[in-house]
């Protein structure tokens, strides 16, 4: 029995736009309604939600026969985290802050077994391979994995070239907000500076062989994100969705005294 198919890069590969959301709740129930919407992958964030191995592993639990494909965001590129994410079950991988060549090359490494890789061969209590029921789990795994890269800092931008060659990144993610203040605009990536580089940053990551990724949460923005050429497109965080909501519940009472 080999590794599942990670419909999420099989899709990538195809060329089909694939749209996402963001899941910051940190709780698998509020992660499980939030694929009873079907978005095509959702983030379970380890980097600015309070996710922990545990946490990060009920969710994409709840996600296993779900529309919806895991993608988890580490809060840093480390080894050590990518072996333990990859062991819960999960196959991509979306790593923040990525700015050279070589360190993607490092990550895509860690990513898979040898000899592509350096990843602990220590599956068969792990989750990943169904606790050893997925017997040919070691020698398919490689070719499900996904890593996407971040890439939010002017240095990343400078280096993108090198980025987009290394092997093993599967799609490169442009971060608009650590790259507008980055670029001296914080809290404004609508900035004609900053829009113009992620315009050009989707154009080359298009051309290439990766998929180009952004998040936007404003549906105009996110619209001009894919007629740059972004793929896998985040349209909505639900902690937002649902704060936003309240506040306008309350604002329509309030109205009312």
């Amino acid at each position: 029995m080999p590794a599942p198919l990670n419909r999420f890069k099989a899709a990538l590969k195809e060329g089909k736009m694939q749209y996402g959301c963001w899941a910051s709740f940190a709780d698998p129930y509020a992660t499980e309604m939030l694929a009873s919407a079907e978005f095509d992958w959702l983030v379970i964030d380890g980097e600015h939600a309070p996710n922990d191995l545990q946490t990060i592993s009920q969710q994409v639990q709840v996600l296993q026969h779900e529309h919806s494909e895991a993608v988890v965001r580490i809060p840093i590129g480390r080894d050590w985290i990518i072996k333990q994410v990859l062991d819960t079950g999960c196959q991509t991988i979306l790593v923040p802050l990525v700015e050279t060549g070589e360190q993607a090359a490092e990550l895509a490494r860690a990513m898979r077994y040898p000899p592509q890789g350096n990843r602990g061969m220590g599956g068969a209590g792990a989750r990943a391979t169904r606790f050893g029921a997925i017997t040919d789990y070691v020698s398919t795994a490689n070719d499900q994995v996904c890593l996407l890269v971040q890439v939010e800092t002017v240095k990343g931008l400078e280096n993108l070239d090198s980025i987009l060659q290394v092997e093993g990144v599967d799609g490169v993610f442009i971060g608009p907000a650590d790259l507008s203040a980055d670029m001296g605009h914080p809290g404004d990536s609508g900035a004609p500076e900053v829009k113009e580089a992620i315009r050009d940053a989707l154009a080359r990551i298009n051309a290439s062989d990766k998929a180009a990724g952004i998040l936007a949460v404003d549906d105009t923005v996110a619209q001009q994100y894919a007629e740059w050429g972004a793929q896998f497109l985040a349209v909505g965080i639900d902690v937002l969705m649902l704060v936003s909501r309240a506040r306008k519940t309350i604002a329509r009472w309030r109205e009312r005294d």
